[in-house]
């Protein structure tokens, strides 16, 4: 009759209310609340890219190719279902005013699309049909995003040129439904009919373009088996094949990546709650010592008082996690409203239950591992020791100790689970756990420093470090709690300041400005003339030009290329089409990790410098050979250098470069890279318009502004959730300031009756809190600087750079944060009469 008798005391206690709770239910609402929320709004947006799935792709199957389709590729394609017809391909846009910017134009046959509806609208936002794309004589028809029509000062009617073909804008291009499916895009579009893109000459072999035909399949027929039989059909034809469940991996991944990161830091607020609930837990039993001693001395024993309690703790745990379940349920719901349309990927919001339980079940194994230690010192702390109001019981290998490392072990086990990469999260929990060590290890130094300095101080200052090295000191229990907030947010912020820093500072200065493609590999010394005409001087460390052709790795050793023998993050190396080069002789930039380049004029067996990271994944090596198929030959080349290729450098960005003489004879394309500025770049557009209008002209300087951009949205969130660790950590503070509220009381009091002034006594305290927050922020930083750097180094490999206004700014919030914690408690314990407080038991 144990547990019954200890549910009728429990239930009995719990009348009195949850007002020691208040902390403990914050602390566990909040992680509980950040997780619900990042779960249910990616599987809001993972059910969205679902039931738009067909319109996404724009029919059942995708199929691509950088080529024309083979007339037995058409025929195989018809007898899967309906067909649609599309092209596409960079080129150079010019207005009337001889504005001109790189777009992305495409064209579609008259079945387009199969799913979905394209969106026009004229100059009044009228809806327009997509006849208006497939009018009859005259210059070709064109719709234009809103953005190209600014940019080149075009009106509806206006007629403008994309290469060397003439268009007329008939409508503002707004949406189409497969735009999702297609991936990154380094212009503005231009959509219009096929036939104007073949005639235009944007198809030539030679030129870089895709095509792509949607398909709509039969009724009854499954994706799966289509696919499976279009392969089978066409034996060793180079094409991507994509069906509905598979319409835009890119944002599928990376909707999974960002809620495991959401989730993780809400994880992490769990974590540093986990303290207030310690913290909680603790004071709520400070205040039943009394209770428990008369219970034991009336014969209860151990585990029926700590039953007792552990029922009003699980109860008020499973109002926390309600609290954050609701709160987490209803996070998508209100960023809709926020939102409105303006959201990029499709969602369906709902109450998802998969979530939400995911979430429940963190936040009540997170409170268990938390509560369980206090409740074991009560159970083990003795009569006469709770007769003098202090649970002095130690936390030996109990029932309730290995149940808390069970839950740990729960937490660490799921988060591992449930995450996208395991290493990764491995890496992570350890990096949190250690953090959480290191900055406790620093508590507890800071207190042991202060005991030792006290006597070296007077007054109030030495008062405030007394306080420090006290037995409820917190530095012990809340600066853990807030440094790991600061940790977090610190680390994001770090982040985020090295990656833009590259952006604006470096990239612009190490980087090239343009980028030019499509150059015609027979008059390469005639375009160098036009860009020097704008340019200036074409010194080495300003313009560089290089031959250009795309291929692929069939063989490695001899071997047909086996992507399971080789590591996932190098597979795109030999999945797909890659740019080469040949270059005679080493250039500028080369990065040579291993081996040596070709002496100029080399005309021996073919070689090839490999990137590092690639060799690395196929784990290949020096004297390796690798068959490359460029331009419909096969070469067996020989790995003479391992090479590093930065890609945001100034140098030969090739993942594969051969001698020349391997492709000697063979029709290449050129690319060049130059750096320029604003003026020079107007310049050089216009100028190429009229003798290369074929060349495409990339300005990596609008690519940085738009990769800024869409990093500052993403950054909005992770900071978001970051700054709720960084809450629970205050969280903890003041649940520390309000368990020690009565002894504050009483020492406020007898300060007072010793003649302590009113500005000596918040001083004391102002010191105490100021310290804690100034050890927790700096701890704090510390340990972000140091996670923050190899995710920017090493992940991003970007330039390292510290944002110092940040990092103080964070700082003094920290510092600021806690001062204005222990003023609050300070003037919370004057405001009381000395008398009645220290009448009181």
């Amino acid at each position: 009759m144990g547990w019954p008798l200890s549910l009728r005391f429990a239930a009995r206690e719990m009348r009195a209310g949850v007002r020691g709770f208040r902390i403990f239910l914050a602390c566990l609402a909040l992680g509980v609340a950040a997780i619900a929320a990042a779960g249910s709004t990616a599987e809001a947006f993972r059910r969205g890219l679902a039931s738009e799935a067909r319109d996404i792709l724009g029919g059942d199957l995708a199929v691509t190719a950088r080529r024309a389709f083979t007339p037995r590729e058409r025929v195989v394609f018809a007898s899967a279902g309906r067909l649609a017809y599309s092209a596409a391909a960079d080129a150079m846009a010019e207005g009337p005013a001889g504005q001109r910017t790189l777009v992305e134009l495409r064209g579609v046959d008259r079945q387009y699309p199969l799913a979905g509806a394209v969106e026009l609208k004229d100059a009044a936002g009228r809806p327009l049909p997509m006849s208006v794309l497939h009018a009859g004589p005259g210059l070709a028809p064109a719709a234009a995003e809103q953005a190209l029509m600014d940019k080149l000062g075009l009106q509806l009617g206006d007629s403008f040129m994309v290469g060397n073909a003439a268009f007329i804008a008939r409508a503002v291009l707004v949406a189409e439904p497969d735009r999702m499916s297609r991936g990154f895009s380094l212009g503005p579009r231009v959509l219009t009919n096929l036939p104007a893109v073949e005639a235009g000459g944007f198809l030539q072999r030679r030129a870089r373009f895709s095509s792509a035909v949607r398909i709509a399949l039969r009724p009854g027929v499954q994706p799966k088996a289509a696919a499976a039989a279009i392969r089978k059909g066409l034996p060793g034809a180079r094409l991507r094949i994509r069906d509905r469940n598979d319409a835009a991996p890119g944002v599928r991944d990376l909707i999974d990546r960002l809620e495991y990161f959401l989730g993780f830091i809400g994880l992490s607020s769990l974590l540093a709650g986990g303290l207030g609930v310690v913290g909680a837990v603790s004071a709520y039993l400070d205040t039943k010592t009394g209770s428990i001693a008369v219970l034991k001395a009336l014969g209860a024993d151990g585990a029926m008082t700590r039953n007792i309690y552990l029922i009003q703790v699980a109860m008020l745990a499973l109002l926390g996690v309600a609290i954050g379940l609701a709160i987490g349920a209803a996070a998508p719901f209100l960023l809709a409203y926020l939102a409105g349309d303006s959201l990029p990927v499709p969602a369906l919001f709902a109450v998802y239950p998969k979530p939400l339980l995911q979430a429940g079940l963190f936040g009540a194994l997170s409170a268990a591992a938390f509560s369980l230690g206090p409740l074991a010192r009560a159970r083990t702390t003795s009569p006469a020791s709770l007769f003098r109001r202090t649970l002095a019981g130690r936390m030996s290998l109990g029932p309730e100790v290995v149940v808390a490392l069970l839950c740990a072990c729960g937490l660490a086990a799921i988060a591992v689970l449930t995450a996208p990469s395991a290493l990764v999260a491995v890496i992570m929990i350890a990096g949190v756990a250690g953090a959480f060590m290191v900055l406790w290890l620093m508590g507890a130094g800071a207190a042991s420093a202060a005991g030792r300095l006290r006597g070296l101080l007077h007054g109030p200052a030495r008062l405030g470090l007394a306080n420090l090295a006290g037995p409820r000191s917190a530095a012990r229990t809340a600066s853990p709690a807030i440094g790991l907030g600061v940790a977090l947010l610190s680390a994001v912020v770090l982040i985020q300041s090295s990656l833009l820093a590259q952006i604006r500072e470096v990239a612009p200065r190490t980087a090239p400005s343009l980028v030019f493609t499509e150059i015609p590999y027979g008059d390469a010394a005639g375009f160098d003339q036009e860009v020097a005409a704008s340019l200036g001087d074409l010194s080495p460390d300003r313009y560089l030009r290089m031959p250009m052709a795309s291929g692929r790795v069939v063989r490695l050793n001899g071997w047909p290329v086996d992507m399971s023998k080789i590591d996932r993050g190098a597979r795109w190396a030999f999945d797909n089409d890659l740019t080469f080069s040949v270059i005679d002789g080493e250039p500028a930039g080369a990065g040579i990790t291993q081996g040596r380049w070709w002496p100029q004029g080399y005309r021996g067996e073919p070689l090839v410098a490999m990137s590092e990271e690639a060799a690395v994944g196929a784990r290949l090596k020096l004297g390796d050979r690798i068959t490359l198929s460029v331009l419909g030959r096969e070469i067996d080349a020989r790995i003479a250098v391992l090479r590093e290729v930065n890609f945001g450098g100034f140098g030969p960005g090739f993942n594969f470069i051969l001698n020349q003489h391997a492709l000697e004879g063979a029709a290449l394309r050129s690319i060049a890279i130059a750096k320029a500025d604003r003026a020079q770049e107007d310049a050089v557009l216009r100028r190429l318009g009229g003798s290369f209008p074929d060349v495409n002209v990339i300005s990596v300087r609008e690519q940085l502004e738009s990769a800024t951009a869409l990093f500052d949205k993403l950054s909005l969130a992770v900071r978001g959730a970051a700054g709720i660790a960084a809450l629970a950590g205050l969280l903890v503070l003041v649940g520390a300031i309000a368990a020690g509220a009565q002894a504050r009381a009483r020492e406020a009091a007898v300060l007072k009756v010793l003649g302590a002034s009113r500005a000596q006594v918040l001083t004391a305290y102002g010191v105490e809190y100021g310290a804690v927050g100034l050890i927790a922020g700096v701890t704090g930083v510390g340990l972000g600087l140091l996670a923050a750097w190899p995710v920017v180094v090493r992940v991003f490999r970007a330039d390292w750079s510290v944002d110092w206004a940040g990092v103080a700014a964070l700082v003094a919030g920290a510092a600021g944060a806690a001062l204005l914690g222990g003023v609050a408690a300070a003037l919370q314990a004057l405001s009381k009469r000395p008398q009645p407080v220290l009448r009181a038991e």
